[in-house]
């Protein structure tokens, strides 16, 4: 380096010119790209209700979308969905997509998991942010919905006194599907396996964030993508270690000796 120094004094000069051009022809790839994007989560934000002109494109990852975190602050972000079976906490269906809202996933995942797994588990369990009625019709005949009602919007009689209405009772502009999924979810026993999810599912989702899947180290959805992938990958040998550690070469698990089955 020194006699590269002494040889051409103004070398070091270029290379640093060459570094700025670079990292400024990177931030304009970048800016045209969320410029490119902009209009589509134009059409996003309008049609979940919200003014155009709020929809925001990031400068950083134009595959991102800048979304409303728990901490109310705004930030570039990814929508990771995981398809988890309840009993084993297996992770069955992964997903990345770019929208902030979930409505629109419950068919894909459900597809997904149909496609890798050969079949569909009767009963489908979701939070509040998935059952989108169009979601709910199509997959209407492949397993059971179970997501909570939304609570009914207040109305008022011609006397002006407020009118109670059973969220769970079927709406004349209900389809088929959505009339059952809101009778299916006024029943005890539905209640009840819809309160077993906090202990399945959601469990998955919080070891995922316990274990740092939090923020991503890479841009893009296909990098992203990837990282959900291995993620998924590691937890499931984690389950295989914990519910049959013998396909492991790593000896019998308890369970499986309580159960008989070995």
């Amino acid at each position: 380096m020194k006699e590269q120094a002494e040889a051409d004094p103004a070398l070091a000069a270029r290379r640093a010119h060459s570094a700025r051009e670079r990292a400024q022809r990177d931030i304009e790839q970048r800016v045209a790209k969320a410029l490119e994007r902009l209009p589509e989560i134009e059409q996003v934000k309008k049609r979940n209700g919200h003014q155009p002109e709020d929809a925001r494109a990031s400068t950083t990852d134009a595959d991102a979308t800048v979304m409303k975190m728990a901490d109310g602050g705004f930030r570039p972000a990814f929508n990771t969905q995981f398809g988890t079976d309840c009993d084993s906490q297996v992770i069955v269906g992964v997903d990345v997509v770019t929208a902030g809202s979930d409505m629109a996933q419950l068919q894909p995942m459900v597809e997904q998991v149909n496609e890798r797994c050969g079949k569909l588990p009767q009963q489908w369990l979701v939070d509040g942010g998935y059952p989108a009625h169009e979601q709910i019709d199509a997959v209407a005949g492949q397993t059971e919905v179970y997501a909570p009602v939304p609570e009914a919007r207040g109305s008022k009689d011609a006397q002006g006194n407020k009118v109670e209405q059973d969220k769970h009772a079927p709406r004349p502009d209900d389809s088929a599907a959505v009339a059952r999924w809101r009778q299916r979810m006024g029943q005890p026993e539905a209640q009840q396996i819809y309160r077993d999810r906090a202990a399945t599912a959601e469990c998955v989702n919080a070891q995922a964030r316990n274990r740092g899947l939090t923020r991503m180290p890479v841009r893009g959805l296909p990098k992203v993508r990837c990282i959900a992938l291995l993620y998924a990958l590691a937890h499931n040998l984690m389950r295989t270690l914990a519910l049959a550690p013998q396909l492991l070469g790593l000896g019998i698990s308890a369970s499986a000796i309580q159960a008989g089955t070995v």
